[in-house]
């Protein structure tokens, strides 16, 4: 087939709904935790969501091998541990999907404080991060941000938030990978947008009706600091 002429990547995200979505889709009782439960990598190399991984690699096979869209790239959602993230490039590749073959990239969200923490040995496993702040927030600040009796303290800003986010861009700049970041943060606050883009982050979601007025703000920052040289 004839490869797309398209953006440089895309990255398609495996199943990552919650447990309180996926509970309350399928008639069961919703679960509250801020979506903690049975979701990401966990479910990828649990033996009973075998068969919907195994359709999802299958559809993941046929983009890139059958249509010819090489551009497509993997993320992995939700990765409690470095043993996690071994065991699903694992399952990956039993798949079809080797990292690395027909260059395939595997990606990690990065949004739990450990993946921060243990930045440089997660990406040991994986290729690069798009960090996913509204998880990460939530789960450094212990609140959840759908709750109106705490949603008040939610706050991508937070020093403690930043400190996390400040690790794991610097853990891929150091070893030259990718670092993205997804969540609502930089759409809120555009002062949280420039400090990420001064942190030397590769690229940051925005939603639309905010696209503009950013991207006008930090070409203003660019081009500022480019006089005052």
């Amino acid at each position: 087939g004839k490869t797309f002429n398209g953006p440089a990547f895309w990255f398609l995200n495996a199943t990552a709904v919650t447990g309180a979505r996926l509970f309350s889709n399928i008639g069961g009782a919703p679960c509250t935790c801020c979506g903690c439960r049975y979701r990401g990598a966990s479910r990828y190399v649990a033996e009973s969501f075998r068969g919907c991984f195994d359709m999802e690699c299958k559809a993941m096979v046929k983009v890139r091998e059958t249509m010819g869209l090489t551009n497509v790239q993997l993320m992995v959602p939700f990765v409690r541990t470095v043993g996690e993230g071994k065991a699903v490039i694992n399952r990956l590749a039993e798949d079809g999907l080797k990292q690395g073959e027909n260059g395939l990239k595997v990606m990690m969200m990065c949004e739990i404080p450990s993946n921060c923490l243990l930045a440089d040995e997660f990406l040991k496993v994986f290729d690069g991060f798009s960090i996913g702040s509204n998880d990460l927030t939530q789960l450094t600040l212990g609140l959840d941000r759908d709750s109106g009796l705490v949603a008040n303290l939610f706050d991508e800003r937070d020093p403690a938030v930043k400190m996390l986010l400040s690790m794991a861009i610097s853990a891929c700049k150091r070893t030259g990978k990718y670092v993205g970041i997804c969540g609502q943060g930089p759409s809120d606050h555009i002062d949280l947008a420039q400090w990420l883009m001064e942190q030397g982050i590769s690229s940051m979601s925005l939603n639309p009706d905010t696209v503009v007025d950013t991207w006008t703000h930090l070409a203003e920052v660019v081009a500022a600091g480019k006089s005052a040289q």
